[in-house]
């Protein structure tokens, strides 16, 4: 088992997140912290193998406790995965000059975060494999630092990345499902649009549709973003 330690600053994401992480086999929590000071003392006290890392704390910022971690010899080998809001181009920069191993911007889906986590997985296994060789072959090098996550699915022809976040995002802050019609009116696109991105969503996987039944005529198509 992986054992993860959840940071961050609101209980219940913490306590979300935390679902999450038990959801994906192979993977346990372990302990959950809510400020830097507390993030680096559980490090230090639990050992985990992986920190889920929030940016902003009351305290110290989550990039003082990524560099906190590296600087100290007993930490230095805890993974880092960074689960934030923050956009801006230097956290990112940062936080990936200080060794996390992926970004997750909240709000994320359970889907999300168990990809980052099935990845962080074959990369312990890979490096588990590679220690019980006398010598690595270039093979085995690009192994270990090709594994990185799959790249999201292609959008089809018309549609962009910007709008697929907006339709996501839609869809993840109304949990009971949208309509194409409602999904229009939250995201100001016309329904026909609307109803692209989310008919990508539930060929890719990524959503589902319920059918709604009202007082007359035809059940409207529902859908729901997985997870």
């Amino acid at each position: 088992m992986i054992r993860v330690l959840v940071v961050d600053d609101d209980f219940m994401v913490a306590r979300v997140h935390s679902g999450y992480v038990e959801r994906t086999p192979g993977f346990t929590v372990v302990g959950a912290a809510h400020t830097g000071a507390d993030a680096l003392r559980a490090v230090r006290d639990l050992r985990p193998d992986l920190v889920l890392l929030d940016i902003y704390l009351p305290d110290l910022d989550g990039l003082a406790v990524l560099r906190e971690l590296r600087a100290d010899a007993s930490t230095v080998d805890t993974d880092v995965v960074v689960i934030t809001a923050a956009r801006d181009a230097e956290t990112i920069r940062s936080a990936m000059r200080g060794g996390a191993l992926h970004y997750l911007i909240k709000p994320f889906s359970f889907a999300a975060l168990r990809e980052q986590l099935e990845h962080v997985g074959a990369l312990h296994a890979k490096l588990a494999r590679l220690a019980q060789r006398p010598a690595a072959g270039q093979e085995d090098v690009d192994a270990v630092f090709g594994a990185r996550p799959r790249a999201a699915s292609a959008l089809p022809k018309g549609l962009t990345t910007q709008t697929a976040e907006l339709v996501q995002q839609a869809l993840l802050t109304h949990p009971d499902g949208l309509s194409a019609s409602e999904c229009a009116r939250a995201t100001k696109l016309s329904r026909p649009s609307a109803r692209r991105y989310l008919e990508h969503f539930v060929e890719a996987g990524k959503a589902e549709v319920r059918l709604r039944y009202g007082g007359s005529g035809r059940p409207e198509r529902q859908y729901h973003w997985r997870g």
